[in-house]
């Protein structure tokens, strides 16, 4: 029996010194506080272990006593290190850490007052016995808090830190019973003896896998969320849409590492795609560089030393979702571009259709009335020679505003017009605008504007902007049609509001389009150019032409033009 409990405690030697290497490059990797309790915890152990053997069973010199002292010190400080590692993710009150450490400094100045240690075999004296309770009641407190925190907290984390966090709270509470058994045993040659070195071995063991389990195990671990991963990327693949990628790739990335929330950003700062509920009470943050950006996890406290190669594997995945997003984003572009030459073709076609339904009425009037004239002059009397030229004058006029429209489109698209602000009194030149636009309905309209303001605007734009917005307001709406102006620090704003029913809300998208006129609009004269050109206008002025819905009822364009 001795002979295998000496075999037991030779390959525990081995074993220790592993889990003492295992945190210390556990340590040095992550460079983490919790990393070094780890690494100082398993270093004292190993050296208690490695360190044992060479001294006698029953030390006799000063020299072996003292040594035998630190051993058993070292002994009470492994449990305290391993406190501290546990609580090191999540900090217990300042009360509890005052108390544990005050128990620790007094079992470590008692383990250096004793007056003797007994031997193997010897009877125990009453001092040491109370030591001996004293050490493993500390011992046993600190290891149940260990377990305690590791257990409970791994139950919300992904499945390879919960594994990892479960193994360390079982080799806690293993380590311990090997110590009870090992003290109530009183010989080497027992089978307590034995029981205490074969659970030591299998604390050590656990340890080891808990702080560095194989790949092939971690593998293993994480075959359920590598599962959801991959049914996510075969997804991915097929998305077309950001909302798409964002919901089948995001909420497996997060379970991963057990992240509550998640937010994908590209290089810039722009938020890509997000998921789930990002409070700012989360135990940490934990931000990941991607090759495209980077990725911000709402996680738990553990994650970052339990979770790491998890972290790895969200930045792979964090890259390969950043290009589909951008797939996303192209296939958006290429639906927009698509739909912007649908609409480039059809307004093509309507300004062709609208052209030459607009253009074959005065053309054909104006023909019909020159063959007339050509043939029958001598025939005609003078009044029906008046009435002729007057229809005939008003058909070159509505041809002429005709061209003209579709010249100032054309100038307009080509940014072929130059803008040149200067002073202008705002309400005579309305007068006169109101006067040539609408002729005898003028007095319909009222001007409230003040005769004083003077503003920095470009006649020529102003000019082409009001005259359509008041043509339009009396075309499409009713009287009365009322003007005003204002101007501030910033901006110069002229609005033009009728009473009549306004823009249909569904138009309004449309309704500075050209060529598109609404349904009740299109039994009225008109070519649906002039809105567009105000607002081509308004916008190489710098500014813009807005409408909105009057009150009760009616349209309001309003004219917003920036003040130099």
């Amino acid at each position: 029996m001795r002979d295998v409990v000496e075999i037991a405690q030779y390959v525990n030697l081995g074993l220790y010194t592993v889990v003492a290497i295992a945190a210390v490059w556990l340590w040095r990797r992550h460079r983490e506080q919790a990393g070094l309790w780890a690494a100082l915890a398993f270093v004292a152990l190993a050296l208690i272990v490695d360190v044992r053997p060479l001294l006698p069973d029953d030390p006799a010199t000063s020299a072996e006593k003292l040594a035998l002292k630190f051993l058993i010190a070292g002994l009470a400080l492994f449990p305290y290190l391993l406190y501290r590692f546990a609580v090191s993710f999540k900090p217990p009150g300042r009360a509890l850490s005052l108390a544990i450490g005050s128990i620790t400094l007094i079992v470590l100045a008692w383990t250096f007052t004793l007056s003797d240690i007994p031997g193997e075999g010897e009877e125990w004296p009453t001092s040491f016995a109370v030591y001996v309770a004293a050490f493993t009641i500390h011992w046993t407190l600190l290891t149940v808090v260990v377990t305690y925190r590791l257990w409970t907290a791994g139950r919300g984390e992904a499945s390879v830190p919960r594994k990892r966090m479960g193994l360390l709270a079982l080799a806690s509470a293993t380590i311990t019973l090997s110590l009870l058994i090992s003290i109530a045993g009183s010989t080497r040659d027992s089978v307590s003896s034995l029981v205490a070195t074969l659970l030591s071995s299998v604390s050590a063991l656990t340890f080891l896998v808990g702080l560095a389990p194989p790949s092939i195990l971690r593998a293993a671990w994480r075959r359920p969320e590598t599962a959801r991963l991959q049914g996510a990327i075969a997804e991915l693949m097929g998305a077309t849409l950001r909302a798409e990628v964002v919901g089948h790739v995001l909420p497996p990335m997060a379970d991963i590492v057990g992240a509550q929330a998640i937010e994908l950003r590209d290089r810039e700062g722009t938020v890509l795609g997000s998921w789930g509920n990002a409070a700012d009470d989360a135990d940490r943050i934990v931000a990941v560089d991607t090759p495209a950006g980077e990725v911000k996890l709402w996680t738990s406290a553990y994650t970052p030393f339990f979770g790491a190669e998890e972290l790895a594997v969200v930045r792979t995945l964090a890259a390969l979702t950043a290009l589909a997003l951008d797939r996303a984003r192209l296939f958006a572009h290429e639906r927009e571009t698509r739909e912007a030459l649908e609409r480039a073709d059809e307004i093509k076609t309507n300004f062709v259709s609208l052209a030459a339904h607009e253009l074959r009425t005065p053309v054909a009037t104006i023909h019909g009335l020159v063959e007339t004239l050509h043939a029958r002059r001598d025939e005609l009397a003078a009044g029906q020679m008046e009435e002729l030229e007057s229809v005939l004058r008003g058909q070159t006029t509505r041809m002429k505003s005709l061209v003209e429209q579709l010249l100032d489109l054309s100038r307009l698209e080509a940014d072929a017009v130059h803008i040149e602000p200067t002073p202008l009194a705002i309400r005579p030149r309305v007068e006169e605008i109101v006067a040539a636009s609408v002729g005898r309905d003028a007095g319909l309209v009222e001007i409230d504007v003040d005769s004083r303001l003077v503003a920095q605007v470009d006649p020529h734009a102003f000019d082409r902007i009001v005259s359509n917005l008041v043509v339009n307001a009396f075309r499409y709406g009713s009287a009365p049609v009322r003007v005003s102006a204002e101007q501030n620090d910033r901006h110069f704003r002229l609005t033009v509001e009728d009473r009549g029913d306004g823009v249909p809300p569904e138009f309004v998208p449309d309704l500075f389009e050209p060529f598109t006129r609404s349904t009740a609009s299109q039994a009225r004269t008109g070519t649906g150019l002039g809105l567009a050109i105000a607002r081509s206008y308004a916008q190489a002025h710098r500014g813009d032409l807005i409408y909105e819905q009057a009150q009760p009822h009616g349209g309001r364009f309003q004219l917003v033009l920036p003040i130099s």
